[in-house]
């Protein structure tokens, strides 16, 4: 296992962490995703912290806090190991200060997650969303003062489009305060977005990406190809509506790469996948998910290895989209490799 620094800060993480989204399992949404009670978490973060993971990622809104008192219950005696990252902002409630990121929901956030974890601590704390209501000052101070209350140790977003990360950026330099170090994002084989304007922003500003859902929302995993029916005991029958869009057609072309690389490895395809994200510009830590040991322990094989550069190429070429607007206009041509470099070493390194 690798470990890289979080942006321009000295939060140390492992390059594949956990997320305990499968932990708790209230609700009909999360509980599709798992329902991991104290014992069965304290197994999986043992296996993980074997392998050298040290990074643990939940949030309020999964299974109505559950996930947080499942992680912090099962953490309990080995605080001190491990990296906690959480997640606030998005509606819990129905009451008119269950969502945002005002004052006075930020603070209630951080105070109850603390109680859930169990913790005197947070270690990375991310806004699970953007909030046009509250401004940018009100959000960047309230932050900053959480920070040097040692509540919260390192604050970070998630899902902000690039203005919405650069106003945060800008306003915390202009005050003096704490900047965000980490963006919690979506990017994948089969959902690469991320790099037509994130990537370039956190490469410039010096964020670390916090990858979710590695696999597409679980379509890498191996079980899903062209002409087969989704397993039963897919989660996708429950919570594809909810996850990111994927065309078909380039889904099977993705996979049918993964088969090759696979086979030249003997790697799984999920092991593949996610190892061809852990060296992307940017890249600080990838989220990986389980429910079970055997789960875990697949997808804990994408560490220790590297992909050769014709794989790498490969997988880089058929999972490759047209360019957005505005990058399509020019991005075959001369004048644009000019005027846009190719992006200088990833911000993630390795820590000596």
């Amino acid at each position: 296992m690798r470990y890289r620094r979080v942006g321009s800060s000295d939060l140390v993480v492992s390059e594949y962490g956990f997320g305990a989204a499968t932990f708790g399992g209230r609700g009909d949404f999360f509980g599709a995703w798992g329902a991991t009670d104290v014992d069965a978490a304290r197994e999986l973060i043992d296996q993980c912290l074997d392998a050298g993971v040290n990074l643990f990622d939940t949030a309020d809104v999964y299974s109505d806090g559950a996930s947080e008192e499942v992680l912090g219950a099962a953490l309990r005696g080995r605080r001190d190991k491990v990296v906690i990252s959480t997640k606030a902002a998005l509606p819990t409630g129905d009451g008119a200060g269950d969502y945002g990121t005002s004052r006075r929901r930020l603070v209630q956030a951080v105070e109850s997650a603390l109680r859930r974890l169990g913790t005197d601590r947070i270690d990375l704390f991310q806004l699970h969303a953007y909030d046009a209501s509250t401004p940018m000052e009100e959000v960047v101070d309230v932050l900053d003062e959480l920070v040097r209350s040692g509540k919260i140790l390192y604050t970070g977003v998630s899902n902000f489009s690039g203005w919405q990360l650069m106003k945060m950026l800008s306003t915390a330099d202009e005050r003096g305060a704490a900047r965000p170090v980490a963006h919690q994002v979506y990017y994948s084989l089969i959902g690469r977005d991320y790099e037509w304007e994130l990537m370039p922003l956190a490469v410039e500003e010096r964020v670390g990406a916090i990858v979710w859902s590695p696999l597409g929302w679980g379509r890498m995993t191996g079980r899903v190809r062209r002409g087969v029916p989704l397993p039963s005991s897919s989660r996708l029958h429950a919570t594809a509506s909810a996850g990111p869009p994927v065309d078909d057609e380039r889904l099977y072309r993705v996979v049918d790469a993964l088969d090759r690389v696979a086979h030249d490895t003997a790697k799984t395809v999920a092991q593949v996948a996610l190892n061809w994200l852990s060296d992307r510009h940017s890249v600080s830590s990838v989220i990986i998910g389980a429910r079970n040991r055997e789960q875990l322990n697949e997808n804990l094989g994408a560490a220790g290895w590297s992909l050769s550069a014709p794989h790498r190429e490969l997988l880089d070429n058929v999972s490759d989209t047209d360019a957005p607007y505005p990058y399509f206009p020019y991005y075959r041509q001369d004048g644009f490799a000019r005027l846009n470099p190719p992006l200088y070493p990833a911000v993630a390194r390795d820590c000596s």
